[in-house]
């Protein structure tokens, strides 16, 4: 089966564990110990997580010593916001359309 990056972004974004783990990193690099430790769940957990955020190119991961530190990629982000942008087009269309049909109606 093939997976689309857009589809591998959004099932990333789903889980609330892995949006609050990407927000720490918005502060900068972390390591997967420093992401885990709000959660109050094990390494493997987090890795675990870490591994979905990074499939779906989100973050990318580097080891310095012991540790593997863990980064943000903004691309995948501008692609997401892209595809939004286009919906958010059409609707506001949609919108704007029925809102001049219903004025039309009252006059």
């Amino acid at each position: 089966m093939v997976e689309d990056s857009l589809g591998l972004t959004f099932a990333a974004l789903a889980d609330p564990t892995r949006r609050a783990m990407l927000a720490d990193l918005r502060k900068g690099e972390r390591s997967i110990g420093d992401l885990a430790a709000p959660h109050a769940m094990t390494f493997a957990g987090a890795a675990k997580h870490i591994g979905v955020l990074a499939r779906a190119g989100l973050i990318e991961r580097r080891k310095a010593g012991r540790q593997q530190l863990c980064r943000l990629k903004a691309d995948r982000f501008a692609e997401a916001e892209a595809w939004l942008g286009e919906w958010s087009r059409f609707w506001t269309r949609q919108l704007d359309a029925l809102e001049a049909a219903l004025q039309e109606d009252r006059a």
